[in-house]
């Protein structure tokens, strides 16, 4: 995998625009979500010095939260699926970051849920949310983080048109695919030691097309006990 490391980006702002320049952000619309949602609020306060660095970072629980230009990459896959009004859903929500951009991209008529199966994470999620722009979209419902095996969506809000899954299937799971709306995408790490963020396209008749968007390295998609052993 590829990785951008940008020891010169001292804020938000110049790491959005290395970004830009070294081609993982492309479009204005996810270049200004990416400036609204400063990586520092979504990072642990003590280790907020390294916020703009282009790398993953530990958030605890062997969980980590994505490297800027991942969100980048994901954030432009999934542009065209997370227009005002569409839903979304981020599995393996973390720091809650991804989910907070979706929010923020599918508007207030739209709906943006992320799942974490780790309760301390999704509470601290709510928590880095609450110091963000997308604030104001948790009181009417439209970010939502909730405690739960990714693994199995979200169905309450499905079927989505955009899923993003932050860590690496061996391979993808069924309930994603059923809550994965006709017309809509899905972006999930796929394997085990070899990854390849796969990109899954639902066609009107409920037909996909798969391909590979890159070589990538997460962390395992797995159970909350074997995600707490560390193990895959």
């Amino acid at each position: 995998m590829e990785v951008f490391w940008t020891p010169r980006a001292k804020d938000n702002k110049s790491l959005v625009k290395l970004l830009r320049e070294e081609g993982a952000v492309k479009s204005d619309r996810v270049a200004s979500v990416m400036g609204k949602l400063d990586r520092a609020l979504f990072i642990a306060e003590g280790e907020r010095n390294l916020a703009y660095m282009d790398c993953p970072m530990q958030i605890g629980f062997n969980a980590t939260i994505s490297a800027p230009h991942m969100h980048g990459s994901c954030l432009e896959l999934l542009n065209k699926h997370l227009q005002p009004g569409m839903h979304a859903l981020d599995v393996g929500s973390g720091t809650g970051y991804l989910t907070a951009a979706f929010a923020l991209l599918v508007g207030d008529q739209g709906r943006a849920a992320g799942v974490e199966h780790i309760p301390e994470l999704v509470e601290q999620s709510i928590k880095n949310v609450r110091r963000s722009p997308a604030a104001s979209l948790l009181e009417p419902g439209v970010l939502s983080l909730h405690v739960g095996d990714g693994r199995l969506g979200w169905p309450e809000h499905a079927p989505y048109n955009a899923i993003h899954v932050g860590a690496a299937a061996p391979q993808v799971p069924q309930p994603l695919i059923d809550q994965l709306k006709p017309g809509g995408r899905m972006v999930i790490p796929v394997g085990e030691g070899a990854q390849e963020l796969v990109v899954i396209d639902k066609g009107p008749d409920g037909s996909l097309k798969q391909w590979t968007a890159s070589s990538v390295r997460y962390v395992p998609l797995t159970s909350k006990d074997e995600q707490l052993r560390g193990g895959v």
